[in-house]
């Protein structure tokens, strides 16, 4: 069997990409993406020196173009918190009356919820808004304190 050149090359780059899909991480992509760059310029019948300065250019030059993209669009709000999950998050509430450890029993779409007052904030009854969900939890904070 004949092992070229352009095969260690495809071999390589389906190695990343299957290392890629069991971690997860997709800077090992941008790897197996140069590594397949490196095989076409073998394909290309180029020597292995231009093979190597392909492949190379192209994995970092994609790695960084894919962590630029990265810093540009930072995460979103974790999912408890993140009204893309849940579209109860920054809902108005109305708060009757607090019990002494801080929970409340208030009404939110047509049913009775247990709420908890944010970590810094003070319950005091009046209008809220849902901060976020922690299991069939709301957690709230005073409607004057968030940010519209």
């Amino acid at each position: 069997m004949d092992f070229s050149a352009t095969t260690a090359w495809w071999g390589l780059a389906g190695l990343l990409l299957i290392a890629e899909l069991a971690s997860g991480t997709v800077y090992l992509l941008m790897l197996a993406l140069g590594a397949a760059a490196g095989g076409f310029a073998a394909f290309l019948g180029l020597d292995s020196t231009p093979q190597i300065m392909i492949a190379s250019v192209c994995a970092a030059g994609l790695t960084a173009v894919w962590h630029l993209r990265r810093k540009k669009h930072p995460r979103s709000a974790p999912a408890d918190q993140n009204r893309d999950v849940n579209l109860d998050i920054g809902e108005e509430v109305w708060v009757k009356t607090w019990a002494a450890d801080g929970t409340a029993r208030i009404s939110h779409r047509g049913t009775h919820w247990a709420a908890r007052i944010a970590p810094g904030c003070d319950a005091r009854s009046g209008k809220h808004k849902i901060f976020s969900i922690e299991g069939n939890t709301l957690i709230l904070k005073p409607h004057d304190t968030v940010a519209n």
